[in-house]
């Protein structure tokens, strides 16, 4: 396998294990307002994610960092041309980040509620740009032959690109739910369980509508093959799938298959994308692919090696975190950090 062919898969993992991760930490962000009627259930649904949150976004440091190394071309392109929708999503982890240490530091209920709504906000913000990013990469914007996006922000608001935003909104909402469902105990554990019963059916219906608009809105028909038919089949058949185990009640089950449809839904994107990393709705020849927009056969051969040493490391360590916070998080307030 080409280093450069390496390099495209390992970021799109990269990026699947940043949007499994933190996507339930995100639904769970969404949710808090709603879900937490008094500050002991708000605190329980922050706790819940609050030994994780910080380590999920690794990944996407890591995402970003190989993009830059791996593809300088395509990291240039991208976070020049996507300026500020990338801005909004730095200052919405930034807000979310402040907000989780900041909240109790203070008990005043005006204090709290501020920083509850900041977790909402900096939660909601990347879950909706992010789709909106990547549905524009996958259907084309508009790149000249020096690799400069000539578009505006406006440009990016596209109907595609904000079905693709609900979608993945609705999912992550759903995600959080799931996870909330297995982590919390009492009337935050049903609430959760309650929601993923109603938001199941309306996620089904958005992703099938948006797989089948992203294979009519893209060049998918005229480069299909068998990957870009059986990976988004079984993100579906896994969202399927979890509506099963609710009418079983299991939703531990549940919980892992949402995992599974978030990473196919993710796989489908760069499955549809590859060879090019971007595509230009100008000139398909101006597309930046994983030949054009790489960097030299050294520096990848270089950061393969970094990879296979440090990689495996992080991998372990995160996994041992899950383990050690695996119990459900207990409603007494003496035992609540946030």
């Amino acid at each position: 396998m080409a280093l450069n062919t390496l390099w495209f898969i390992l970021i799109a993992v990269l990026y699947t294990g940043f949007f499994v991760l933190e996507g339930f930490d995100f639904g769970v962000g969404i949710l808090l307002p709603f879900l937490g009627k008094n500050d002991l259930q708000r605190r329980t649904i922050i706790n819940s994610i609050g030994p994780h949150w910080d380590g999920n976004e690794v990944w996407l440091i890591v995402a970003g960092g190989a993009t830059f190394a791996a593809f300088p071309n395509w990291y240039a392109t991208l976070f020049s041309g996507f300026y500020f929708p990338l801005f909004l999503v730095l200052i919405g982890l930034i807000i979310r980040g402040v907000a989780f240490e900041f909240r109790s530091k203070d008990a005043n209920p005006k204090w709290r509620n501020l920083w509850d709504w900041c977790i909402f906000i900096g939660s909601l913000l990347p879950t909706i740009l992010f789709p909106i990013a990547f549905a524009n990469i996958l259907r084309g914007v508009p790149i000249d032959a020096n690799m400069q996006y000539i578009g505006g922000f406006f440009y990016l608001l596209n109907p595609y690109a904000l079905l693709a935003a609900l979608t993945v909104t609705m999912l992550f909402t759903l995600h959080g739910a799931t996870f909330l469902s297995v982590k919390t105990t009492g009337e935050v554990e049903q609430k959760a369980k309650e929601l993923v019963r109603w938001l199941w059916l309306l996620v089904v219906l958005l992703i099938v509508i948006f797989l089948g608009t992203t294979y009519i809105i893209t060049d998918a028909r005229e480069r299909i093959n068998f990957l870009m038919v059986i990976i988004p089949l079984i993100a579906v058949a896994s969202i399927l799938v979890a509506g099963y185990f609710l009418y079983k009640g299991q939703f531990g089950r549940i919980f892992f298959m949402s995992c599974l449809t978030v990473a196919f839904l993710v796989f489908t994107i760069f499955t549809l994308l590859y060879p090019r990393v971007m595509v230009s709705s100008l000139n398909p020849e101006w597309s930046l692919t994983i030949q054009n927009a790489a960097s030299s056969p050294y520096t990848l051969k270089l950061m393969t090696i970094i990879a296979l040493i440090f990689l495996p490391i992080v991998l372990i360590y995160q996994g041992w975190t899950y383990w050690v916070f695996r119990k459900r998080v207990s409603s007494d307030p003496k035992q609540l950090t946030y």
